[in-house]
């Protein structure tokens, strides 16, 4: 029995529950049948490209350390590769203490106005589009459950803004964070929105692609929910803030609707 050979190059980087691998695959002279991908020495699945997202981690940052072995269309196995020790993200939520918040990041949008299905109103429950005001708006109320795009008819085929407004007692002495958690998003054209504080860009924010359920369906935490979420975290400097009012804006100009889990802004411990 000859073995395949290792693979090389493996490495990594985490996300908000997820961390992803990449490696150089074995050259074309193996026919390979696949990668098996170890984690702290347990097989966590096989792949027949070279790269993994090991998903459903966590909120708080473990490092694990991976490896991988090719497996050739006989059977044989390579070595598993030279190991890559690789923690997920803690998630803001976590290691930050709330400012304001809407919803509840507990993996369900069911406590956010019109949810579970009902995005056809959309348009007459909201004309001017979401304008949410932190200790006075209420979620079942006043935040949709869906933010819409300019690729949904149902919502009239145009942009659409969540404006998000919150108090600060002095202007923060640390950059805050931003967590955008998302129960699902369109399967193929979740896109982006620009995200604006006081006026002032602050980046855009890129949506990953989704299962497209999250629109009549509000929970993502039973056994074998169809809804694929998703989670944003990213900072936002200090200098953007001032004492009183804040105003935090998505300005959805691509893709398709985006359903909410929770969204807010956290400060640094």
């Amino acid at each position: 029995m000859r073995r395949p050979p290792a693979i090389t190059g493996l490495h990594g980087a985490g996300g908000i529950r997820i961390v992803t691998l990449d490696w150089k695959p074995v050259s074309w002279a193996t026919v390979v049948d696949h990668y098996a991908v170890y984690a702290d020495g347990a097989l966590i699945g096989k792949t027949v490209y070279p790269h993994f997202v090991h998903r459903g981690l966590d909120f708080t940052g473990v490092t694990r350390s991976y490896s991988v072995v090719t497996v050739d269309a006989a059977g044989n196995r390579s070595a598993h590769s030279s190991s890559a020790a690789v923690a997920n993200l803690t998630s803001v939520t976590i290691s930050g203490t709330p400012v304001a918040t809407v919803g509840r990041f507990d993996g369900k949008g069911s406590e956010l106005a019109l949810s579970p299905k009902g995005y056809a109103e959309y348009p007459t429950r909201f004309p001017s589009d979401v304008d949410y005001t932190f200790g006075t708006s209420t979620p079942a109320a006043d935040w949709s459950y869906l933010l819409p795009g300019p690729a949904d008819k149902w919502a009239g085929t145009k942009n659409h803004r969540a404006t998000f407004r919150f108090d600060l007692p002095a202007v923060p002495e640390q950059d805050l964070d931003l967590a955008l958690w998302l129960i699902d998003s369109h399967a193929s054209l979740a896109a982006s929105a620009l995200l604006t504080i006081n006026g002032t860009e602050a980046g855009r924010l890129t949506f990953a692609n989704g299962a497209t359920k999250g629109s009549t369906i509000a929970d993502s935490t039973y056994p074998g929910s169809p809804l694929k979420p998703s989670y944003l975290e990213r900072p936002l400097p200090k200098a953007l803030f001032r004492q009183g009012q804040n105003t935090l804006e998505l300005f959805k100009d691509q893709g398709s609707w985006i359903a909410y889990d929770a969204l807010g802004v956290f400060a640094r411990r």
